[in-house]
C-alpha cells in the first residue's frame, strides 16, 4: 500500500535557498550558493538528500585545466514544497 507523501517542514534558510534556486532558470553553482548568500553545504546536501534539489556535475575546462563544476536546480517536489503553506 502506497503511503501519502509526507509534508516538509522547510526552515527560513531552506525555504530561502529554493526561492533562490526557483528564481534561477539555470540553476545556481554550488560556490554561489555557499560564498554568496551564505548557505551551509550541509544544508545545500539536505535539501539534495531529501529530493528538493538535484545536482548537475559537469567538468569544464579553465584554459588547459579541467574544472568541475556542480549546478545546484530546484526539483518539482522542491516547487511544490515551497508552495505548500507550513
Amino acid at each position: 500500500m502506497a503511503s501519502a507523501p509526507r509534508k516538509r517542514h522547510l526552515s527560513s534558510e531552506q525555504r530561502r535557498a529554493l526561492e533562490l534556486l526557483a528564481s534561477s532558470p539555470h540553476g545556481a553553482t554550488e560556490e554561489l550558493l555557499a560564498y554568496g548568500p551564505g548557505f551551509s553545504r550541509r544544508m545545500v546536501a539536505g535539501l539534495v538528500l531529501a529530493g528538493l534539489a538535484t545536482v548537475r556535475r559537469r567538468v569544464i575546462m579553465a584554459g588547459d585545466t579541467p574544472v568541475e563544476l556542480g549546478k545546484v536546480m530546484i526539483t518539482e517536489a522542491g516547487r511544490n514544497a515551497l508552495a505548500a503553506k507550513d
